[in-house]
């Protein structure tokens, strides 16, 4: 049966509304506040192959994983197999998760008529699931198994009812069990939001309609992918760099791409990256995926709704067993600062061409911190969390400060708030980290500062703040960013005990104080072409003082009147030009370290 284009229309908006109901039913109901206030989920609708047809905003590397996980589950179970009411369950990074155990996703078939018409499915981040450390990732794992519960593709809920012995066997192996189940339940509740949309659609518009409209969502999203490709050139794009160390060893590892662009398609090679590593920071082949995905999408479709579609004139190729593609039973505990790589690799190797649709380089990591323990009258808790940090300037403006990074997504950062009300916590100071770095005609976004007083007798801090050795690149003679980095000041010190980049359970006790610094973006331009104006406007919010405006971008203002001493300015920007080396003038990625 021929379906009207205009009704077509009308079912993919409804598909679309349908995913965001499953995304607001997720949240407010959810137990765990990195679901419910960070946003640390994912929703979508698949066709009955696994195809995204319909997403709603949330973290890009879950809405990615969302068809793999429900090709892995199909893979397992026959269509006759499946009943009204059933749910799945993956988390397996291998073959269907492709994240780390904390990720968990739940499908659901949405039959009509007695046909499975299309697939619910999420995935958020659950506060806890067993393992070794509380929170259940660490920096320290050596194999999977010491990361928490593996579920592989396996049925949770069958015909509308749990399976009582599963759900007995999760609340017995995670530290925060209501929490758990609550998750759980938060999750049906948001598949089954999900499964009203599209048996609405079936009894409106018919199985054939709904089956139209998802092939014309799938054709729609592919010919604007290739429509955005073809207006980049042709050619060969390379990149490297180094990830600090894997949790474990202090050695870095090599990463490079390649990147072709030509009448096949968009091809992201991994060939020469450092193997799998002993420690957390490995990511699975469906991670390396994914996060080709993420930064594809932002170069090509930034705006276009999701669906896998977009994704078809995409290729990756990389061997296994390399920290993209590690194998089983590697640990993924940490495995967001690899993937976090991938994309940044793809972003580096076609920034030349693609500047106008790119900034230059961001903090990167997520910054993912866990501060656990067990206090006096709330008992045991864990607070799981990212931080925001800086983002690189692009050709035409400065970076954006305090924002979450690309991997990140649409996702916010935890309430100061809601830190001291649910947590033994104070938060004692929460700022913008305007290290002088990034500078440039147009500087990097700033990081953050936050820090945490423990209130409780005792508490462990986990915690990987990734590109705390190898910095935010800036490009065309923009300085580089600023390092991501943990600092833990003893009660009663005003000298960090440590300040590093990874810790697995650090020992806290009460009034010891956390501070948490995330990154400067990288600067675009030569710093001594920046409109003398936005260097004032710095200097009167506080950013800057005189001297960093005569030193790192050559303009003489008076800190008390904000006046601009345009003669003094133009003597200034002519000597420094004069004793800079010509090698500094050349414009390039990569931005040389701030002194």
């Amino acid at each position: 049966m021929n379906t009207d284009p205009f009704t077509q229309e009308i079912i993919g908006d409804t598909l679309r509304a349908s995913a965001e109901e499953m995304f607001l039913t997720l949240v407010r109901t959810s137990q765990s506040p990195i679901i419910y206030e960070v946003l640390d989920c994912a929703c979508g609708l698949t066709s009955p192959a696994g195809d995204l047809v319909a997403e709603a905003e949330g973290i890009p590397g879950f809405i990615g994983c969302l068809s793999f996980g429900v090709r892995s589950f199909l893979g397992k179970f026959g269509e006759d197999e499946m009943r009204p009411g059933d749910v799945f369950v993956t988390n397996d990074p291998y073959e269907g998760g492709g994240t780390h155990l904390s990720d968990v996703t739940l499908i659901m078939p949405i039959l009509f008529d007695g046909q499975v018409v299309a697939y619910a499915a999420n995935k958020a981040h659950w506060t806890e699931l067993g393992g070794m450390a509380a929170g259940s990732w660490t920096t320290d794992s050596t194999e999977i198994f010491q990361e928490g519960l593996q579920f592989p593709a396996i049925q949770l809920y069958r015909e509308g009812k749990p399976i009582v012995a599963l759900m007995d066997l999760i609340e017995a192996n995670v530290r925060l069990p209501s929490m758990t189940l609550g998750d759980i339940f938060a999750g049906v509740a948001s598949l089954r939001a999900g499964e009203r949309g599209v048996t609405g659609i079936c009894r409106k518009h018919g199985i054939s309609a709904l089956r139209a409209a998802m092939g014309t969502v799938l054709d729609r999203g592919q010919k604007y992918a290739w429509m955005r490709l073809k207006e980049l050139p042709s050619g060969t794009y390379t990149a490297e760099d180094w990830i600090d160390d894997d949790g474990i060893g202090d050695e870095p590892m090599r990463v490079c791409v390649a990147v072709t662009i030509d009448g096949e398609g968009f091809t992201a090679d991994f060939h020469g990256s450092a193997p799998q590593a002993v420690g957390p920071i490995n990511t699975t082949r469906i991670g390396l995926e994914v996060s080709c995905r993420e930064i594809f999408k932002a170069i090509v479709a930034p705006h276009y709704p999701n669906n896998e579609g977009i994704f078809r004139p995409l290729r990756v190729a990389c061997p296994d067993g390399t920290l993209f593609t590690a194998q089983r039973p590697a640990p993924v505990s940490t495995y967001w600062e690899t993937g976090a790589y991938v994309s940044d690799l793809i972003w580096q190797a076609l920034y030349p061409v693609a500047r106008n649709r790119l900034p230059v380089g961001h903090s990167l990591s997520i910054c993912g911190t866990i501060v656990s323990g067990v206090d006096e009258e709330r008992g045991q808790f864990v607070l799981v969390e990212p931080q925001a940090g800086g983002w690189g300037a692009t050709v035409d403006r400065d970076g954006e400060s305090g924002l979450v990074v690309a991997g990140d997504g649409e996702t916010y950062i935890m309430p100061a708030e809601v830190c001291e009300q649910r947590y033994p916590i104070l938060v004692e100071q929460f700022k913008f980290n305007t290290e002088s770095a990034g500078v440039g005609r147009f500087r990097g976004g700033f990081g953050l500062v936050r820090d945490y007083r423990v209130l409780c007798r005792q508490a462990e801090l986990t915690a990987t703040f990734g590109r705390h050795r190898f910095l935010p690149w800036g490009a065309d003679g923009g300085g580089n960013g600023s390092a991501n980095t943990i600092e833990v000041y003893p009660v009663g010190s005003d000298s960090p005990a440590i300040r590093q980049g990874k810790v697995a359970r650090y020992p806290l006790r009460r009034g010891d104080k956390v501070r948490l610094i995330t990154g400067v973006g990288g600067g675009y331009g030569d710093p001594l072409t920046r409109a003398p104006q936005l260097v004032r406007a710095d200097l009167r919010d506080g950013f800057i003082d005189a001297r960093d405006a005569r030193h790192r971008y050559g303009v003489a203002v008076d800190p008390d009147t904000l006046t601009i001493d345009e003669t003094a300015t133009g003597r200034l920007r002519q000597e420094k030009r004069g004793a800079r080396p010509e090698s500094e003038n050349e414009g390039r990625v990569g931005g040389d370290d701030e002194d």
